[in-house]
């Protein structure tokens, strides 16, 4: 944006040497030194403020010279006003080209506020598994304008984070008891559910990155046309739920095998009248 000459030199012009006094200057001395003085303060307290914020540690140093610019550019209007200086042209000229350069960064300033938000209201965090808007994957990273995840494939992903902070977000991890790994098993009506669950117990129980607390669970969870449905739902640390999903997948046919139980499959059984 071009700056406008005549403003300047109207908000400039005031400062002729010629025209200032002794006691301006010890004035405009004594503003600058105790709003110096200020800054260094707030500075600290600033400073002290975002140390007991660690979830935003990412936006820190960007925060910090936000505060400073700001404090500085006040302090420039302070002591413009205290020589006498008509400063509403040069508000009125940073108005302008804050506005403009707003419209300009609008998608980045959108993205940052969208950064800010997912930091302070913490909906996930570097290393959780998560699904927002059919995108999933654990997240590396959480930046100013993207949030970036591993999906399963390995492939990096960076998500806008004015869509990641408007999305519906599904966090599978819990930081307390790890991840739950549900996995669904038929078997056929003919094996009593005990021996079912026997089966599945000995599976579970070869398994050692699955966790004793919260205890295992299989239970019936539906009777289909063909099969009985078995859920298993067992908690384990994030980086082996993989892991224990396909060991318990790859496991369950042998121990079914072992117990004599059926895998069934869609089939449509046919009796015949024999009259």
């Amino acid at each position: 944006m071009p700056v406008d000459e005549s403003t300047v030199q109207e908000v400039f012009g005031a400062l002729d040497p010629s025209k200032l006094s002794f006691e301006l200057l010890f004035r405009t001395i004594f503003i600058f030194a105790i709003g110096f003085l200020v800054i260094r303060l707030l500075m600290k307290a600033v400073d002290r403020l975002l140390d007991r914020h660690k979830d935003l540690f990412g936006l820190h140093k960007q925060l910090r010279s936000l505060v400073r610019v700001s404090l500085w550019v006040l302090l420039i209007l302070t002591l413009l006003g205290s020589l006498e200086v008509d400063i509403a042209p040069l508000i009125a000229l940073l108005s302008v080209a804050g506005l403009a350069v707003s419209l300009a960064l609008q998608n980045t300033l959108t993205n940052l506020a969208g950064g800010m938000t997912i930091l302070a209201a913490k909906p996930f965090q570097p290393g959780d598994y998560i699904q927002a808007d059919g995108i999933e994957g654990t997240v590396e990273s959480i930046g100013l304008s993207y949030t970036r995840l591993l999906s399963f494939d390995g492939k990096h992903i960076s998500v806008p984070n004015s869509q990641m902070s408007a999305a519906k977000i599904i966090n599978f991890t819990n930081h307390e008891e790890g991840r739950r790994v549900d996995v669904t098993l038929s078997a056929s009506y003919e094996a009593p559910a005990q021996t079912v669950k026997q089966a599945i117990q000995e599976v579970v129980d070869s398994i050692p990155q699955i966790k004793p607390e919260p205890a295992p669970a299989i239970r019936v969870s539906a009777y289909q046309s063909s099969a009985i449905d078995y859920v298993v739902r067992v908690w384990t640390d994030s980086d082996d739920y993989w892991t224990v999903y396909y060991a318990l997948l790859e496991g369950a046919r042998d121990s079914f095998e072992k117990y004599g139980v059926e895998m069934t499959y869609n089939h449509l059984n046919v009796h015949l009248d024999p009259r």
